[in-house]
């Protein structure tokens, strides 16, 4: 399965998509440098498979190449960051 992400800001959102079809997001508002992450979806054909974890992952990799932090408001981002330590100096 090819998991890519991808931020749209004109939606507020990061997407996932596997081959081509959307298969999760997490919403955010933009707080001066920080991202507050406030929501993740992923759609139902989806779950299960990894594509919640690779959202993060994708979204905060992105956020750390552009100088921003994150607010995990989302209770799945925050449980993730907490299982995967090395994303930790991303929390604002």
């Amino acid at each position: 399965m090819n998991i890519s992400v991808a931020l749209k800001n004109e939606k507020k959102r990061y997407e996932a998509t596997v081959d081509g079809q959307l298969a999760g997001t997490i919403s955010y508002e933009v707080e001066g440098d920080v991202l507050d992450l406030q929501h993740t979806v992923v759609e139902p054909d989806y779950e299960g498979q990894g594509v919640g974890g690779e959202l993060v992952k994708g979204a905060l990799d992105h956020m750390r190449s552009i100088g921003k932090k994150a607010k995990p408001t989302c209770s799945f981002v925050a449980d993730w960051i907490e299982k995967n330590p090395e994303y930790q100096d991303m929390v604002a």
